[in-house]
Parts: structure tokens; C-alpha cells; sequence
């Protein structure tokens, strides 16, 4: 009776250890699946971290050429509002030129002849400065019509030249470097009508109508 007692009693604490590995064991995987789980967010936390920061950077430097950009064209087109009022002045010394010239009380007298040197002076100190400042005249006479730089105001009959050449410059147009300050106002050649042509062309119209 005794030695089955025993016997029970060995089975029980075997079954209890038995339990006792099994919880041990689920205790176990739980741990390293929770360690794991922690290791995985860990990773994914940094690489998160890690994006945002060369987010931030990657803005910080657009931001500074941005920055460096603006700065630039500041210290090298600083003054173009400025040089472009500064060329009505030369406008109006070229039109009180022209009106002088024109005066006939003052045709052929000395004191004119005085008064267009002083302003032929001023004139080309004006555009000495203008050159030390990078503010360039544009070419016309002769040159092609670039419509970038040219604007048309007239079309003038002309044989002797390709057509679409600057035969005349109505006002002058200036760079500053390479942005255009404004346009040089012209006149372009084209080729002249034949009369004959012209003629056909009326005596066409006449019959149609």
C-alpha cells in the first residue's frame, strides 16, 4: 500500500515537472518572440529616423542654393531697375539733340554747334559708365532681325538688302550681360513690288469681283 503511494506520488511531481518545462518553455518563446518583435521596431524606428534626417538635410541644402542663387543674381542684377529708368536719359538727350538740329533760328550757328558737343559729351560719358556697369548697346543697323533683342516698327522697301535687315534704329536697345534691358525699336528692309505684279495683282482682284 505504501509503495503504491509512492508511486502516485513520483507520477505527480513528474506530471509537475512536465508542466513546469512546458510553461517554462511557452514562458521562453514568448520572451524571444517579444524580443524580437522589440528588435524588429527598433530597426525600423532607426531607419524611419534615418529618412526624416536625410529629408531634413536634403531640404536644408536646397534652402541654401536657393539662398545662394537669390544672392547672386542680387549682386549682379542689383541695379537693373535702376539702369533701366537711367536710359530715359539718353533718350531725351538723343530727342533734344534731334529738336535742336531741327530748330531752324539755330541752324548753322555756332552757339548749336557748341550746345550738340556738350551733349554728344555727356552722351558718351553716359555710355562709358553704362559699359563699366556690364550695360551693353545692341546691335542693329545692318545686323538681322533677332526678334530676342529686335522688335520691328516698320518695314522700309529696299532692293539692295536681304530681307528682314535692320536698315534703321528708331531706339536703342541695351543688355545688361546676358538679360535684355530692353528691345531696340527698328525698321527692316523688304524687297520692293514690281509695278507689274502690282497691276496683275489689281486687274485679279477686279476680275473676282
Amino acid at each position: 500500500m505504501e509503495k503504491e503511494e509512492t508511486l502516485n506520488l513520483d507520477d505527480k511531481e513528474e506530471n509537475q515537472d512536465k508542466n513546469n518545462n512546458s510553461e517554462n518553455s511557452s514562458e521562453k518563446e514568448i520572451n524571444d518572440k517579444d524580443n524580437k518583435d522589440a528588435q524588429i521596431s527598433s530597426e525600423e524606428e532607426i531607419i524611419s529616423l534615418k529618412d526624416k534626417v536625410n529629408r531634413i538635410y536634403a531640404e536644408m541644402e536646397n534652402q541654401r542654393r536657393r539662398f545662394e542663387k537669390e544672392k547672386d543674381e542680387a549682386f549682379e542684377y542689383g541695379g537693373f531697375s535702376f539702369a533701366k529708368e537711367t536710359l530715359n536719359l539718353l533718350d531725351n538727350l538723343e530727342r533734344s539733340k534731334v529738336s535742336l538740329e531741327n530748330d531752324e533760328t539755330l541752324k548753322n550757328t555756332a552757339g548749336l554747334k557748341k550746345l550738340i558737343d556738350h551733349i554728344d559729351i555727356i552722351n558718351k560719358d553716359m555710355i562709358s559708365i553704362f559699359k563699366k556697369n556690364n550695360i551693353e548697346p545692341i546691335k542693329a543697323v545692318g545686323e538681322k532681325l533677332d526678334p530676342n533683342i529686335h522688335q520691328a516698327m516698320m518695314e522700309v522697301e529696299d532692293d539692295e538688302k536681304e530681307q528682314g535687315t535692320i536698315v534703321q534704329e528708331i531706339q536703342k536697345g541695351f543688355m545688361m550681360k546676358d538679360r535684355l534691358l530692353r528691345p531696340s525699336l527698328v525698321g527692316v528692309s523688304k524687297k520692293k513690288e514690281k509695278k507689274d505684279e502690282k497691276s496683275q495683282e489689281n486687274q485679279q482682284k477686279k476680275e473676282k469681283n
